[in-house]
């Protein structure tokens, strides 16, 4: 923590920076509502992780970064749903997977894309080309002009990166 004002609470910053946020994320996002749900969860993540600053000019700027971010993701998470309803819209209507399935596909593909983005990018494209494409170690070794003894690096550090979020997620069940 930071900061020469120790009895500014969350409430207070809160009641201070609100408005403000809500209308930085407005103009930034051209909807009330989302901007409305994103100041909403960086007052969350506040909570969450509680700091003090300096200044309102401190306080702003931590929250504006946090609201950034949160932007960021909110858009990640929009291609991601706009990919997923394409695919589903060419699919026959009887292949339509329930309301609450749709709900944890698109989270799926969304931890699958964060997980990716922390990859550099031969990694993530090595794997995505044998996973999903089904393309061979030489096949993946031509596209990203690479050795094959390369592209089985790169699956090790994806696969590798793969085993430990899903024993980090295991923790987190059995916590």
């Amino acid at each position: 923590m930071t900061g020469s004002a120790p009895t500014e609470s969350v409430a207070d910053l809160y009641a201070r920076h609100h408005g403000w946020l809500h209308q930085l994320l407005r103009r930034r996002l051209g909807c009330s509502e989302t901007a409305a749900d994103l100041a909403q969860d960086t007052f969350v993540r506040l909570l969450r992780r509680p700091r003090r600053f300096d200044s309102a000019e401190g306080a702003r700027a931590y929250l504006s970064t946090v609201a950034r971010g949160l932007c960021v993701d909110f858009w990640r998470r929009r291609e991601v749903e706009q990919a997923w309803l394409a695919v589903l819209a060419e699919q026959p209507e009887t292949v339509a997977p329930s309301s609450e399935n749709q709900a944890m596909v698109i989270e799926t593909l969304c931890e699958v894309d964060a997980l990716l983005r922390r990859l550099p990018d031969k990694v993530a494209r090595a794997f995505l080309m044998s996973q999903l494409h089904g393309r061979t170690y030489r096949e993946i070794a031509a596209a990203l002009e690479v050795s094959e003894r390369m592209v089985k690096k790169y699956m090790a550090r994806a696969m590798l990166h793969c085993a430990l979020l899903e024993a980090d997620f295991e923790a987190g069940l059995s916590r």
